[in-house]
């Protein structure tokens, strides 16, 4: 289960100026919560061996290797029956061993990570048992920023930040910002969960505001759940979703440009080149920009493996040189926006893995750069006074909080939430 833990170092002042008794007494419970651990029974009493599973560690022949007998091994997968899929188990995954720390040892529990939160415990000892379960999530709220100096991944780590930031970024500002097109200089600030299990870091949570700051142009991006969805929002309470992507593959760089007069790198041919090019390795999925029904699913000689997708009755698109299709895509699907639909490749007359992607507006083509996109669905009238109130003290976080580890307290003094909802 998930738990918001934001602290603040005030916490930490408090409890260290606080009387002796109470911190005996706190260390007195630390002790008593060290004796039970979060898998049932008291880790100190056994010695621990840790491994991971193998390739062709099957669940009866990896509890042999740990020293369980076959019939002992079979009993237990009895048990594991309607409580734990034993052909889950995965190549790679960290396994506890827990041997008593008797002459004769023997295996007593076995606890499994099936993933980074959840657990298996088997119970070999006395009575064998088997219980999944999971660990705690806690979070940090974070706030962050950074200056694009020579890659938005490279920057981010360079900050400090967890390069997930830039992925959520880019998923936000979609409709936005075309992040092909980043220039140095540009900047972001951003104040966002991180995730930990126990004290380690295990993924970014919720973006509550982000400020990203593109070629001299503000741009705003503040969470909010309106009839149960959330979205990102800009201050004047628009939506920052579009009716189309700004891009249909996850951020690269562009290779080739819209042009009407380019040479052709194969046949040396000045001719139109009404599409943009994106540089992606091979096999690096490719979306649809919007929703829509595929007219076209081809092998032309120049295209190679190409999609064309009729959005509405003004704006269709098409992505050539794919490697392949997406499984069950055929002519006459309808597609949703940021759907998988194909893969880059260099199929067709190309130089090497791209993707090039056109538009046509009313049938002309017309630059993917350029293209502007209406918004989703606005803000509800009835939720603008909260909605206000909302960003102004997550704007207020975001330019003020610098890496805050420990703010629980003082946002409950104030009466403040950070989940952002919509009036009923």
């Amino acid at each position: 289960m998930k738990r918001l833990t934001i602290l603040l170092a005030l916490v930490t002042l408090i409890s260290c100026t606080s009387g002796k008794g109470n911190k005996g007494e706190a260390l007195e419970k630390d002790l008593i919560l060290e004796e039970v651990s979060e898998y049932g029974f008291r880790t100190g009493d056994f010695n621990l061996k840790e491994g991971q599973v193998q390739r062709g560690d099957f669940f009866v022949p990896l509890l042999t290797r740990l020293g369980v007998s076959i019939a002992d091994a079979y009993n237990l997968t009895e048990v594991s029956k309607g409580v734990f899929d034993l052909k889950t188990i995965k190549v790679g995954n960290s396994y506890k061993a827990y041997y008593t720390k008797e002459e004769d040892a023997r295996l007593a529990y076995l606890v499994y990570a099936d993933s980074k939160i959840n657990y298996v415990v088997f119970g070999v000892a006395d009575s064998m048992f088997v219980k999944v379960g999971e660990r705690e999530v806690t979070s940090r709220l974070r706030s962050g920023e950074a200056t694009i100096n020579s890659s938005l991944w490279n920057d981010v780590s360079a900050a400090g930040m967890s390069p997930l930031i830039a992925l959520r970024l880019s998923e936000i500002y979609a409709w936005t910002i075309d992040f092909f097109g980043l220039q140095k200089g540009d900047s972001f600030k951003v104040l966002y969960e991180e995730l930990y299990v126990g004290d380690k870091f295990f993924d970014i949570g919720e973006i509550y505001a982000a400020l990203f700051t593109h070629a001299g142009e503000n741009f705003e991006a503040y969470r909010f759940v309106q009839d149960d969805i959330p979205q990102y929002w800009n201050s004047k309470g628009e939506n920052l979703r579009k009716a189309f992507l700004k891009a249909p593959l996850s951020f690269t760089r562009i290779s080739s440009g819209f042009s009407y007069a380019r040479r052709h790198p194969i046949t040396r041919v000045v001719r139109p080149h009404t599409g943009v090019d994106y540089a992606a390795p091979r096999g690096t999925p490719v979306m649809s920009i919007g929703d829509g029904v595929v007219t076209q699913r081809v092998y032309t000689r120049g295209g190679g493996n190409q999609i064309k997708i009729k959005h509405n009755s003004v704006y269709t698109t098409a992505y050539l040189h794919l490697s392949g299709f997406a499984k069950g895509l055929s002519v006459g699907k309808r597609v949703r926006q940021g759907e998988v639909i194909g893969y880059v490749g260099s199929t067709g007359m190309s130089t090497g893995p791209h993707l090039d992607f056109r538009v046509w507006k009313n049938g002309k083509p017309i630059n993917p750069l350029k293209m502007k996109s209406p918004p989703a669905d606005p803000l509800k009238k009835e939720n603008k006074e909260l909605f206000a109130s909302s960003i102004e003290r997550a704007s207020f976080l975001r330019d003020s909080i610098r890496s805050v580890q420990y703010v629980d307290t003082l946002l409950n003094s104030l009466g403040v939430g950070l989940e952002f909802v919509s009036v009923e």
